[in-house]
């Protein structure tokens, strides 16, 4: 299961009243890897001038691997969390997560390089062939 639903929420969702700020927190308290991974990543970015921050760092498990693959593979959670951040995100095999800072000089051109096909083969190593 990707996201632990406390009774409150889900009585939420049946009535159609979630909000951005209330997913979030679901987000951010069931998938506590993913999270630190994607608030480092945006972190970074911010804190740099260029208007990009990546993740190469691989998770240390499976379970993390898996968190993060369930947040970014949802476009429900993805879409939140870019909300939530004002950020592009970006993603490339199990791990390889990047922030764009939409509008920033460069961020259009450096993203469409991030997810070209040429970016993800030259992404592949030998011990990422099972993620």
């Amino acid at each position: 299961m990707s996201l632990t639903v406390d009774d409150r929420l889900l009585e939420l969702a049946r009535r159609d009243q979630v909000d951005d700020a209330a997913f979030v927190a679901c987000i951010r308290e069931s998938l506590p890897y993913a999270w630190s991974v994607v608030s480092d990543v945006v972190q970074r970015m911010r804190a740099g001038d260029a208007g990009f921050a990546d993740n190469q760092t691989p998770p240390p498990d499976e379970r993390s691997r898996g968190e993060l693959l369930r947040v970014l593979a949802s476009d429900a959670m993805r879409g939140a969390l870019e909300r939530h951040f004002g950020v592009v995100l970006a993603f490339q095999n199990c791990h390889r997560l990047a922030a764009f800072a939409p509008g920033a000089a460069g961020t259009a051109e450096r993203h469409a390089v991030f997810v070209s096909p040429r970016a993800q083969l030259l992404n592949q190593s030998p011990d990422l062939i099972d993620c």
